[in-house]
């Protein structure tokens, strides 16, 4: 992506830099300071009153600059790989595989909320650990990379808001047939296979297990062409869960669906207070 050449590397103009990249950028920059190490740069790119949703990490700049130090101190190197970039308003949102100071990749998706002055201002994120290919074969983060259908945004929106109210949280199951081209529907969920059929086959054998993905609350939802990503807050199994979802539609029907969950952590354990949503 050309993108990285921008962002990229040393520059002697950085602050000139940081004024004229878009929001994309400046977000990939500061995710990849994980990686450089470079405190200056995260410091230059985030407002002082930064609000940190990620409930391990301490809210304002100098607790994500603490991080970025921390982990350039470690003795094994932290990687970044973004995967899809989307912007959205004054949002941002991101779908990035890190492997912070050697501990495993994780799969996450990052929402970066920019202020008026350009500072990235708030951040909320689902993070997981990288999993082995699904009974598909698809990865967590493989398949289809084109933005279009720019113009379809808010529609596209409106569709996945419907999706949300009739389907995922089961105010009316029987639409879901609606929503599909048939059994034509790629899924990069780890456990699910392909198709309107796999999906059904999962959720079964959860119903024997006594295991009930429930949604309860939709926090936001994203979107950038034929992609939305939405941030609902339910539970799996019982326990409280934030569920990121991104969808891809293809001729107004869902084709494509890519996820993070997560268990929320226990009150007791938060660095911060201002809640995973």
């Amino acid at each position: 992506m050309n993108i990285f050449k921008k962002i990229f590397g040393n520059n002697q103009n950085d602050k000139k830099e940081v004024i004229t990249m878009t929001n994309t950028e400046k977000a990939i920059r500061l995710i990849n300071t994980f990686a450089t190490g470079d405190t200056e740069k995260a410091s230059e790119l985030l407002a002082e009153n930064y609000i940190q949703h990620n409930l391990a990490y301490g809210t304002g700049r100098d607790a994500f600059v603490g991080s970025v130090s921390y982990l350039a101190s470690a003795p094994v190197k932290t990687t970044v790989n973004n995967i899809r970039a989307f912007e959205d308003g004054d949002k941002v949102f991101l779908q990035t595989v890190y492997n912070f100071a050697g501990v495993g990749e994780q799969v996450a998706f990052d929402i970066f909320r920019f202020d008026e002055n350009g500072k990235i201002a708030e951040h909320w994120d689902n993070i997981a650990s990288k999993a082995e290919p699904n009974p598909s074969g698809h990865t967590q983060t493989d398949g289809t990379m084109e933005i279009n259908d720019l113009d379809k945004t808010e529609t596209n929106r409106g569709l996945i808001k419907n999706f949300l109210y009739d389907v995922m949280q089961g105010n009316r199951p029987e639409k879901t047939p609606d929503y599909f081209d048939g059994d034509t529907y790629i899924q990069h969920n780890t456990g699910i296979a392909d198709g309107l059929s796999g999906l059904g086959a999962a959720l079964e054998a959860l119903g024997k297990q006594g295991i009930q993905m429930i949604y309860t609350t939709v926090h936001q939802v994203l979107a950038q062409g034929n992609y939305v990503l939405a941030v609902s807050e339910g539970t799996f199994g019982g326990a409280p869960t934030s569920y990121y979802d991104l969808w891809r539609i293809e001729n107004g029907k869902i084709a494509e669906h890519w996820d993070v969950m997560e268990t929320i952590a226990d009150k007791s354990t938060w660095q911060n207070q201002n809640g995973k949503f």
